[in-house]
């Protein structure tokens, strides 16, 4: 019986690759690094043969990476030769137990630091921090006030540079539960507009973590708040709320990479690029995470230990080349 319900899924999933639109992933294409060496590996990912379209590229600045100007001068110079476009999310430090929460110094320094360098796209996509519905994300206080202040101030002095900078917020762990490590995705950002009704008029772009819950390793046919479709439930609740439309970059996304999605990922991955990525409101998607082995985020990398490509890397792929 287990068979022949495997038998059918398949199947069922590869009619849909079939029969599908094959709407590609095209320029909306990306994946998340953590490191600006790493711009070559993405690079090799990515680019298709004969496509002259570009890519994205979501990677962190950390507080440390200040003193790295002749990395990321690399990086941004190379962008612009491969055709990548990054969306640099900004972040604070590790203190051991969580991530501090980033001072005004610090953010001006950040910001500073970006604006010395030659981007490779007119626009210049940041994201203001990290899940802080997550207590280790956000000096380990849960503080929806603190943090929409803290995105006030990065907007406000962003968009002054005269740089064309486009404003994120940060993405919300959309899986998350209310607690007393975490706080529920809407019920954040609920607490945020009302510290401040219009704080989402400081910023040009939605950002989403829509990953495929519970577990990260679910079907992409699941619908729900904390599934792939977890950004349309975020831009339904804006327009309900404060009449609001938004593009959105999906900035985080992906599934973990174990015995049972693995024989999936294919039929997974191509499923999302033809009835989800598609959604007319997506301008990227960039899942997480290029290389995350050694380290806790091995399970989602594209590249392992040994710089050998995962299942993952060989299923993304050949969405990218449809």
């Amino acid at each position: 019986m287990k068979l022949i319900i495997r038998l059918l899924l398949v199947t069922f999933f590869f009619t849909l690759s079939v029969t599908s639109s094959f709407a590609q992933l095209g320029s909306k294409g990306g994946i998340h690094i953590l490191d600006p060496r790493e711009l070559d590996d993405a690079h090799r990912l990515l680019s298709i043969p004969d496509n002259d379209k570009s890519a994205y590229v979501t990677i962190t600045l950390a507080l440390n990476d200040l003193s790295r100007v002749k990395d990321w001068e690399t990086f941004f110079k190379e962008s612009k030769e491969k055709k990548i476009i990054p969306i640099v999310r900004l972040v604070s430090e590790f203190d051991g137990k969580s991530w501090t929460i980033p001072t005004r110094k610090n953010i001006i320094d950040q910001i500073t630091f970006l604006s010395q360098f030659e981007w490779p796209h007119d626009e210049k996509y940041i994201i203001v921090f990290n899940e802080p519905n997550h207590k280790s994300e956000f000096g380990g206080k849960l503080d929806p006030s603190h943090y929409t202040r803290i995105l006030k101030f990065t907007a406000d002095w962003a968009h002054t540079e005269d740089k064309n900078y486009k404003v994120l917020p940060a993405g919300m762990d959309l899986a998350a539960p209310n607690g007393f490590l975490t706080m529920e995705a809407f019920n954040y950002i609920g607490q945020m507009l009302q510290e401040d009704k219009d704080i989402f008029d400081n910023i040009d772009y939605w950002n989403s973590h829509s990953y495929p819950n519970p577990g990260f390793i679910s079907s992409p046919l699941r619908n729900a708040q904390n599934s792939l479709h977890g950004f349309k439930y975020e831009l339904d609740y804006l327009k309900r709320n404060i009449n609001k439309d938004f593009k959105v970059f999906i900035t985080e996304t992906g599934w973990l990479n174990n015995a049972f999605t693995s024989r999936w990922l294919d039929y997974y991955y191509q499923y999302a690029t033809d009835h989800i990525w598609s959604d007319d409101r997506v301008i990227a998607v960039t899942p997480f995470i290029l290389r995350g082995d050694p380290g806790p985020f091995s399970g989602f990398g594209f590249i392992d230990r040994h710089s050998l490509p995962t299942k993952q890397y060989s299923a993304y792929k050949k969405v990218l080349k449809n």
